[in-house]
């Protein structure tokens, strides 16, 4: 799928899931969903995607696939620059603090990932990157 769409079918979901409180989009592949607010690292400007999520306690677990593209998206790299970001997933709003998960974790937390939504596996598969994994803690 081109760049473009992705960013416009982004930018979709986000609107309709702010503008239905979370009632529509808030599931996809039978995964639960949350919108991500990053700081644009170059413009300053906020972004927001849509992403599937995993919980680890309090911790929400995401992943930076990009469907197997070379590069990490956008929104992995603005964390990196400046890691406060904004989360909203059905039932709250709230400010968080992103990491990427350490090897030891992600080697642990790979296999949940796979297991809730396979389709991370062929992302993998069609990059040389590996996949990172963001833990995002709850102000």
């Amino acid at each position: 799928m081109r760049d473009s769409l992705v960013k416009g079918l982004s930018s979709f979901h986000a609107v309709l899931f702010r503008a239905s409180g979370g009632l529509v989009g808030d599931r996809l592949v039978a995964n639960d969903m949350l919108l991500l607010t990053t700081t644009g690292s170059m413009t300053g400007n906020t972004h927001t995607v849509p992403l599937l999520y995993l919980r680890d306690g309090e911790r929400l677990v995401v992943v930076a696939s990009y469907g197997g593209r070379a590069d990490n998206p956008q929104w992995y790299k603005n964390l990196i620059a400046d890691p406060k970001v904004g989360v909203q997933t059905k039932n709250e709003v709230f400010g968080a603090m992103a990491r990427p998960a350490t090897a030891d974790e992600r080697s642990t937390w790979w296999d949940r990932v796979t297991e809730a939504y396979s389709g991370y596996l062929e992302y993998q598969a069609r990059t040389e990157r590996e996949i990172p994994l963001v833990f995002l803690t709850p102000l």
